[in-house]
C-alpha cells in the first residue's frame, strides 16, 4: 500500500504523524474514497487508542495537505481526486557574476502603472489580478484591528499624537520577541526595530552594512522590490542558482561568495517570492555557518513564514546565528494588515547602525497602528488567525494550481509551493512574458512577468501567478483566456 506522496512516511514518535500516514494511505489505495465522509475525531480516537487530540493533530494535518476537508456540522471527507500537477520548473542556472542592476523602469512601467493601481483587487473594474502578491482582503481581520485602533485612540490619546520613538513601540517589540520564539528565536525586545513595513527594513539593513559598489548575492529569480533596493543604492547584484524546493544552492552560492567578493546576501527563505521555496532548517544552519566563516553578512526575509501549511512554522537563519551576523526582516504585510506598513528587523550586532539610519529615514514609525497589533497579539487572536488564513491559503493555492495545470498549455511547468500564495511558471521557450503581459492587460488580465525578478532581465518565459484570492468563475474565465493567449504566443 503506497501513501499519498504529499504525506510521506514519518520518521519519530509523534502519533498524530503515524495516524495521518495510516489514513492517507486508506485514501490512496481507494478504502476511502472521494466524497466518502471519514470517522468522526472521537471515533477514531477510540479505535487507535489515541488521545482526541491526537487524532484531531492527524486530522488537521491531512486538511492542510489536501487530502480531506471538514464541512460544518457534518464531520471530515475525502476531498475529490485532483489532476496530476505538471513537472516543476528547474534549479535556475544564472550566470554567477557581479553586475549592476537596472530594473527600476521596468518595475515601475510593468507592475506600479496607474492601471495595474486600479486593478489592485481581482473583482475591481472587471480586472482578474493573478499579478498582486497582495493578502485576501476577506482574510484580514480588519474588524478587530479596527476595534484595537480605536481602543489604542482612547487609552493613548496624548502619547498616540506625538513624535514616534525611533526603535518602535515597547508594547509591540514585546509581542515580536515572544512571537519569533516560534521561529526558534529567543530575541529581547531591545533588540527589536521597528519599521514602516518589510521593504523599510532591508533598505535600513542594505544602508547600514554595505556601501556603494559592493555585491548582494541574491536568489535567482528575486523579488523585484529587492532588485530595487539594490539599484538604488548603487549596488551590484550576484545571482545564486536556486530551486523551487530547497532554495538556494549552497555548492553554487560557495562560488559566488569566493569568486565574487561579496558583502551581503539577501535571500528570503522562507516561502521565498516568487518561487516559493523553503530552506530546510539544517541547511539554513549550513548556510549561516558557511556566512560566518565568511564574516558575511545575512539579510533574511521573512514575511511568508507564518504562513506555513505544515504543522510546524519553519525556522529562521537566525535561529543559528552566534555571531549577530543575522539580520532578520519581517512584518505583519501578509498576515494582518497591509494599510498599516508595520514591519521589523532584528539586525544583531549591526542594530545601532540600523536605529541609525531609522532616526535619519524616518524618525520613527507611525504610533496607532503599532499600537493596535501589539493589542492583536497580547489578546491571543494571532494564532487562531493564523489557523485560519493558512487552511484557506492552503486550499486556494492547491485548487489554483490544479486550474493552471488543466487550462495553460501542456509543457507548463509550475512550482509546488508549501506556504505562500505565489507560483512561477514556466511556459513555452517561445513565449515571451513582456509580450503575454501586454496582450493579458488588454484582456483586463493582470500577471507578473519573469523579467522584473531578474537583475539582468532574464527568466523571459517565466511569470508569477498568485493563488491569494479564492479562485471562482471569473478566475477560472481568465485563466482560460490566459493560456489561450499563451498558446497562440508559442505557434
Amino acid at each position: 500500500m503506497k501513501a499519498n506522496p504529499a504525506l510521506t512516511e514519518p520518521v519519530g514518535e509523534h502519533l498524530y504523524q503515524s495516524l495521518a500516514y495510516r489514513l492517507a494511505a486508506l485514501i490512496e489505495c481507494g478504502t476511502l474514497r472521494s466524497g466518502d465522509r471519514i470517522p468522526s475525531v472521537r471515533r477514531v480516537s477510540q479505535q487507535e487508542k489515541v488521545s482526541i487530540a491526537t487524532a484531531l493533530q492527524a486530522y488537521r494535518l491531512l486538511e492542510n495537505r489536501g487530502l480531506i476537508e471538514a464541512r460544518p456540522q457534518s464531520g471530515y471527507y475525502v476531498r475529490p481526486r485532483s489532476l496530476s500537477l505538471p513537472a516543476e520548473p528547474g534549479m535556475s542556472r544564472p550566470v554567477i557574476r557581479s553586475r549592476r542592476v537596472d530594473i527600476n523602469d521596468l518595475v515601475m512601467r510593468v507592475m506600479h502603472s496607474p492601471i495595474m493601481e486600479q486593478a489592485s483587487l481581482r473583482t475591481e473594474g472587471g480586472w482578474i489580478n493573478f499579478g498582486s502578491a497582495s493578502p485576501n482582503p476577506d482574510l484580514l481581520p480588519t474588524a478587530a484591528l479596527n476595534r484595537c485602533l480605536s481602543s489604542a485612540a482612547r487609552r493613548h490619546s496624548s502619547s498616540a499624537n506625538q513624535c514616534p520613538f525611533p526603535q518602535g513601540e515597547l508594547q509591540l517589540r514585546t509581542q515580536i520577541a515572544r512571537r519569533a520564539m516560534e521561529a526558534g528565536c529567543a530575541l529581547s525586545p531591545d533588540e527589536i526595530v521597528i519599521t514602516g513595513g518589510c521593504q523599510e527594513a532591508i533598505y535600513l539593513c542594505l544602508r547600514a552594512i554595505t556601501v556603494p559598489g559592493d555585491t548582494v548575492a541574491i536568489e535567482s529569480p528575486a523579488f523585484y522590490g529587492f532588485l530595487q533596493i539594490i539599484q538604488t543604492l548603487g549596488l551590484k547584484a550576484c545571482e545564486v542558482p536556486t530551486s523551487p524546493r530547497e532554495g538556494v544552492c549552497l555548492e553554487e552560492l560557495e562560488k559566488c561568495l569566493d569568486g565574487c567578493r561579496v558583502k551581503a546576501c539577501l535571500f528570503a527563505l522562507n516561502y521565498s517570492n516568487p518561487l516559493g521555496s523553503c530552506m530546510p532548517d539544517w541547511k539554513k544552519a549550513a548556510l549561516v555557518e558557511m556566512l560566518a566563516k565568511r564574516g558575511i553578512p545575512l539579510i533574511e526575509d521573512d514575511v511568508f513564514g507564518d504562513i506555513t501549511f505544515d504543522k510546524e512554522r519553519p525556522k529562521v537563519a537566525k535561529a543559528f546565528d552566534r555571531q549577530g551576523l543575522v539580520l532578520t526582516c519581517d512584518s505583519f504585510g501578509k498576515t494582518l494588515a497591509p494599510g498599516y506598513r508595520i514591519g521589523w528587523v532584528a539586525p544583531g550586532r549591526f542594530f545601532e547602525r540600523v536605529l541609525e539610519l531609522k532616526f535619519v529615514t524616518s524618525a520613527g514609525t507611525t504610533t496607532l497602528p503599532q499600537l493596535a497589533i501589539a493589542d492583536f497579539l497580547a489578546n491571543g487572536g494571532y494564532d487562531h488567525h493564523l489557523r485560519k488564513i493558512r487552511r484557506a491559503y492552503a486550499t486556494q493555492l492547491r485548487q489554483f494550481g490544479q486550474a493552471v495545470a488543466k487550462y495553460l498549455p501542456p509543457g507548463t511547468k509550475i512550482t509546488r509551493p508549501n506556504g505562500g500564495w505565489v507560483l512561477w511558471v514556466e511556459l513555452a521557450a517561445k513565449v515571451n512574458a513582456l509580450e503575454l503581459t501586454e496582450l493579458a492587460l488588454a484582456e483586463k488580465i493582470i500577471v507578473a512577468p519573469g523579467p522584473v525578478f531578474s537583475a539582468t532581465q532574464g527568466h523571459r518565459n517565466f511569470v508569477r501567478l498568485t493563488g491569494g484570492a479564492p479562485f471562482d468563475g471569473r478566475a477560472e474565465k481568465g485563466l482560460i483566456r490566459l493560456g489561450q493567449i499563451i498558446e497562440r504566443l508559442a505557434r
